[in-house]
């Protein structure tokens, strides 16, 4: 439930950018209108077409190019939009300490090689170890759960056992993506 209303909230936050825009231009030149209309009188025409229009639309082309002005100058030379990034990126988990199951293959095979190569090394061992341990919790996660099944659904065979995971991880994945609904639930 939980995600399927944010998915609502995030097509209508894509949407919102067009949406206020012509918000924008219209409120914006209906406002102004009253103050310039005297101008163009119904009466006149210029290539068939009454002043009005033209009005109009010469006053909405103004206040969609003063708006795109100010969103320039925002993104330009104010560079507030840095500040958002980087509260986006904290606030996401995935730019900070979960991994997409993509990034857990490659984390794994390196963790892997550098085990091997580095056998003697205690420290790297630890290292190693630790990120085992990390693997294993993004493995457990439900975006691991979800990937896993789709895979398991879409490729010719089955995920199988990964060397980088504890032993029956894969297969408790596969339990937990019966109960896990497409919808979020």
């Amino acid at each position: 439930m939980k995600k399927t209303i944010m998915r609502q909230y995030w097509r209508l936050q894509q949407s919102q950018t067009l949406i206020s825009m012509a918000f924008w231009v219209t409120t914006l030149t209906l406002l102004i209108w009253p103050y310039v209309s005297w101008r163009f009188t119904g009466e006149n025409t210029f290539l068939g077409i009454s002043t009005t229009y033209y009005g109009l639309a010469s006053i909405g082309a103004l206040v969609g190019f003063f708006v795109l002005f100010i969103g320039f100058v925002y993104d330009r030379f104010l560079g507030l939009w840095k500040e958002q990034r980087t509260v986006d990126t904290e606030r996401n988990p995935f730019g900070t300490y979960a991994l997409i199951p993509a990034n857990v293959f490659v984390i794994g095979h390196l963790n892997e090689i550098l085990r091997r190569q580095a056998a003697d090394d205690v420290r790297i061992q630890d290292t190693c170890a630790w990120v085992d341990s990390w693997l294993q919790w993004c493995g457990e996660q439900e975006i691991w759960v979800r990937s896993q099944k789709f895979w398991d659904e879409n490729l010719p065979s089955p995920v199988p056992d990964l060397h980088f995971f504890p032993s029956g991880l894969v297969d408790a994945s596969r339990d937990r993506a019966d109960s896990i609904a497409e919808d979020g639930s």
